[in-house]
């Protein structure tokens, strides 16, 4: 009996090293195509990623598993690539400055419905999106609205906002989230690092930081009541605990790595966030290697 015992103690413990292996042996630094310039990342079917083009709105999909892909959706002339979601067999496309949105599908890649979100001579840039069971909801980081594409891929609704956000000089509203019921966005103000909620008909209320701010505030993540706020140029992620009725937040920590090269996006499998270098500050050249680093959370 005792010997059946340390047999199987030793089998346990052979198992466990084997699963921290497989667990750690997930790459911590995935090269995408030189040239690439990504923004937005999104992970679905539990390791699959997408990550967009700014420049050209081409998709790379790859597995996290074992860091390798290829480029899934071909760029176009007029297309663009910033914030991504993938969810319910969809990818959605945030358009940057063509003021458009794509919605794809995500199997086989097919163009499910191409929208002209903003419309006009006034400046305009779809910078991210987030889905809920309403439809998604676009920021544009020039106007003081957001967008709304209906589940069922029907007409696009501009929604007006009011309350406590005001348009700034630079970038506005950008990274977006929703809560699980879908009754409540949040998103960031990038030129001055202020967090707001928004409710599906465009009302919005400030989050009170007692103080402090996520400047440069790019792609964010809402898990529980804990939101990530990625700030590309000060290469971190802000930790925020909410409160209970989301109306303030403390910033109780910041990731960083040394492997962050202007992080814009973020998206999350298990206890890693996974976060796209954009390198802003590196000029892009057709040679100009890009990457997703991946950080425990």
């Amino acid at each position: 009996m005792r010997g059946r015992l340390l047999a199987l103690t030793v089998a346990l413990l052979v198992l466990g090293a084997s699963v921290a292996v497989a667990k750690d042996s997930f790459p911590e630094v995935i090269p995408l195509p030189n040239g690439f310039q990504p923004e937005g990342i999104a992970i679905a079917q539990g390791k699959t990623f997408y990550v967009g083009s700014i420049p050209t709105g081409a998709i790379y999909r790859g597995d996290i598993r074992t860091g390798k892909g290829a480029v899934f959706i071909q760029g176009a002339a007029g297309h663009a690539a910033t914030g991504l979601k993938a969810t319910d067999g969809r990818l959605y496309v945030s358009g940057a400055g063509t003021g458009k949105a794509w919605v794809y599908n995500i199997k086989t890649g097919a163009l499910l419905k191409e929208y002209q979100l903003a419309s006009g001579s006034d400046p305009t840039f779809i910078n991210d999106v987030t889905v809920t069971k309403n439809g998604a909801y676009f920021t544009d980081s020039n106007r003081p609205v957001i967008y709304r594409v209906p589940t069922n891929l029907g007409a696009a609704q501009t929604i007006s906002l009011t309350g406590d956000f005001q348009l700034v000089t630079g970038f506005n509203l950008n990274g977006i989230a929703s809560t699980p019921n879908g009754q409540t966005l949040l998103a960031v103000q990038t030129a001055n690092g202020k967090l707001f909620t928004i409710s599906p008909t465009g009302v919005t209320h400030a989050i009170d930081l007692h103080g402090a701010s996520v400047v440069n505030g790019d792609g964010i993540l809402l898990q529980g009541r804990t939101l990530y706020v990625v700030q590309n140029q000060n290469n971190q992620i802000a930790v925020i605990k909410l409160s209970p009725d989301l109306t303030s937040g403390t910033i109780v920590r910041t990731i960083k790595s040394p492997g962050f090269d202007v992080p814009t996006t973020i998206a999350r499998h298990g206890n890693r966030l996974y976060a796209v270098n954009a390198r802003f500050t590196t000029p892009p050249t057709p040679d100009t290697p890009y990457s997703v680093v991946n950080v425990v959370r």
